[in-house]
């Protein structure tokens, strides 16, 4: 066993993650001014909201401290707590290097994608937020500038009946008179009482029908105030997907989602290159490496990766970069409080092919009491010109909806 491998699982090691660092991603020097900063505790907890958002917070020695979001999901704290000693006395405006240095010191613990990669992102957000606050700017900033002041919202709407394409109707007509969206998401994986075995994957005929007349009662009520896309959840096979975007090409959908497994990449090639639906994909695969093979491919119209999930915020820019030498919008996956909500908004903001950003919590009272600011009004977001993210935690909230057994950050 190497003495690099022991001082990464030994956190009292002689050799010190300080010298590994220096070792192995390069000196960064003393900086000028008020950015000779160093990260000094690295803390998280755990919000029990539609879903059991983590929230992290970065400290540094300056008093300065940076908020993140990492995607929920099993043994993501414990992850971001086994990297704290990676980061301690780091400097937070290195957020490249101290990105690629996570993903390089837990590449023996699954950082080319799933859970790994989600823990790192929730750190890689609190960056954004800290450098952001260190230098005064707002994070947009942080990514190249903005391409628009404001990012559109698409509400992921539910019913008490789903499977009830009049519900699906009187629901889409509600969020857009009453709450303001003009663009939604509708499941179309419910059950049709058609089903005789559904882990085979096929759709029979009169499965496919029900689901189109979901699609037709949703677009025909809301016309043309709203956009109205419809997730699948990759539910089906490569065969019933094609014939499902061919019995909806007569409607005009946003676009039809994930509508079958995320592993192969050649049946998701067929199934987009065999309709005139566009085909959005995107929130299960991890970092700029997975998705660049759909995007270079031609396997997706539209992609949608989930920023606390992929990466972070600069992992998001680099995917829309490589979408954008392919005309490709990006409309991004999002089922986050405000924190990586508005982190999205930002990175939303810097790119210009930027389509929208999911709002899934819009039957969750209250999902906008978790911060301080107004997030989202009449179906956007107004960028903030705040430095960072723009967002503050209520930590009375924070404490009110913590996750039984979950402690609240330890601000001194």
């Amino acid at each position: 066993m190497s003495r690099n491998y022991e001082s990464l699982h030994d956190p009292n090691a002689e050799y010190t993650m300080r010298e590994l660092s220096a070792e192995t991603m390069g000196t960064t020097g003393t900086r000028g001014g008020d950015r000779n900063v160093e990260i000094t505790d690295v803390q998280t907890t755990m919000v029990d909201g539609n879903f059991p958002w983590t929230l992290v917070r970065v400290y540094t020695d300056a008093g300065v401290v940076g908020t993140g979001e990492a995607y929920w999901g099993a043994g993501v704290p414990e992850l971001i707590e086994r990297m704290k000693p990676f980061v301690i006395g780091e400097n937070p405006l290195d957020i490249d290097r101290l990105y690629e240095h996570l993903i390089q010191k837990m590449s023996g613990e699954g950082s080319v994608e799933g859970v790994t990669v989600t823990a790192i992102s929730g750190i890689e957000v609190a960056l954004h937020d800290l450098a952001g606050k260190i230098l005064d700017v707002p994070a947009y900033q942080l990514l190249g500038g903005k391409y628009r002041d404001e990012m559109r919202v698409y509400c992921d709407c539910h019913t008490e009946d789903e499977a009830d394409p009049e519900a699906c109707a009187d629901e889409a007509e509600r969020v857009v008179d009453e709450l303001g969206y003009d663009a939604l998401k509708f499941d179309l994986d419910v059950p049709s009482g058609h089903e005789k075995d559904r882990a085979n994957r096929h759709l029979r005929p009169g499965e496919i029908r029900h689901k189109a007349e979901i699609v037709e009662k949703v677009t025909e009520r809301v016309k043309d105030k709203a956009d109205v896309s419809f997730d699948c959840h990759w539910t089906f096979s490569g065969g019933s997907a094609k014939r499902l975007a061919d019995a909806i090409e007569e409607y005009d959908v946003w676009w039809l989602e994930d509508p079958v497994p995320p592993e192969n990449l050649e049946v998701q090639e067929e199934v987009t290159k065999n309709t005139v639906t566009p085909i959005a994909v995107g929130e299960n695969r991890y970092r700029v490496t997975e998705l660049r093979r759909l995007i270079e491919n031609q396997a997706v119209d539209i992609v949608a990766p989930d920023l606390p999930k992929v990466g972070g915020m600069r992992e998001t820019r680099k995917i829309a970069d490589i979408a954008n030498q392919y005309y490709v919008p990006v409309a991004m996956h999002n089922v986050a409080s405000p924190v990586a909500t508005m982190a999205a908004a930002h990175v939303g903001a810097a790119i210009p092919n930027s389509l929208a950003i999911e709002y899934h919590s819009y039957e969750l009272g209250w999902w906008e009491d978790l911060v301080e600011e107004s997030v989202i009004e009449d179906g956007y977001i107004e960028v903030p010109e705040e430095p960072g993210l723009g967002v503050t935690l209520d930590m009375d909230a924070v404490e009110d909806h913590m996750v039984e057994g979950e402690t609240l950050f330890d601000e001194a």
